[in-house]
């Protein structure tokens, strides 16, 4: 456990602002998505979704401010974190803002218990719908209305990001601007991670399911030997004992050769 005061002010900082931060990419997504799926959108309310953006990215930038200003080493926490300063900086990647929802799906994670399939169903599920949403929307943003473009309409913009995080890339709709191309890339990488996470998980359950198989055989041969060995020895006992009501003569030949079956057995066992 840490005893750096900033570092415990840091955790409980963003401990707090897990959800509302969730919330605000939510108004986010909800003042972003609105001009682009509606082109036909009033003025009053293209203005609205406008000012909510300023204000959500106001709020964005206000984090992380604080979050650098409790940062101990505050220098080496800026570079640590060039991604959400560039997010912040530069307009053509505001889209990114949006993964601020997959807090959400790292907070539910919580509550998915200790099963792995639904961690990885939770993971695999939210995530996937996230950036395919998120995709969708800021490639239609970025390529409707160009020369060229062949994504017009969110339902082709769905299309494409669901054939390109899948790695299939039919290439019958692409982007055709670099703001869009800088979207494909993105989306291409966050394909490729959730094959990963979803490769990783399944090896990693069929080995623990292998361990457990020989595991359980391990056990059950174990006892099988162990029980063998208590039959064996009450029959030698069997065997003494009633070798002990014949005549010496008998008595003996018969133990000794009790012994040396008892002794081989136990041989083969060991």
């Amino acid at each position: 456990m840490s005893h750096d005061p900033s570092v415990n002010r840091s955790s409980a900082w963003e401990r707090r602002t897990e959800w509302p931060l969730v919330l605000v990419a939510l108004l986010f997504l909800l003042a972003y998505a609105i001009p682009i799926l509606d082109c036909q959108v009033q003025p009053v309310v293209r203005s609205v979704c406008s000012a909510v953006l300023a204000v959500t990215w106001a709020v964005f930038v206000l984090d992380f401010l604080i979050r650098v200003w409790l940062a101990d080493h505050r220098g080496w926490y800026v570079l640590r974190h060039i991604p959400d300063l560039l997010v912040l900086a530069v307009p053509v990647l505001r889209p990114l803002r949006l993964l601020r929802l997959l807090v959400a799906v790292r907070v539910l994670n919580r509550q998915a218990g200790s099963s792995l399939r639904g961690r990885v169903a939770l993971y695999v599920g939210g995530a996937a719908a996230t950036v395919i949403f998120c995709s969708a929307l800021a490639v239609l943003d970025a390529e409707r209305g160009h020369v060229g473009a062949n994504i017009g309409s969110f339902g082709d913009a769905v299309w494409w990001a669901v054939s390109t995080v899948t790695t299939v890339g039919y290439g019958d709709r692409y982007p055709v601007t670099g703001e869009g191309r800088f979207v494909a890339v993105g989306l291409m990488l966050a394909g490729i991670a959730l094959i990963g996470v979803v490769t990783a998980s399944f090896a990693t359950w069929l080995i623990d399911r292998v361990r457990e198989v020989d595991a359980e055989a391990t056990a059950a041969t174990a006892d099988d030997v162990h029980q063998l060995r208590i039959e064996i020895a009450a029959l030698r006992k069997q065997i003494q004992d009633s070798a002990g009501n014949r005549p010496e003569w008998a008595r003996d030949g018969q133990t000794n050769a009790a012994v040396a079956q008892y002794g081989a057995l136990n041989g083969d066992l060991d």
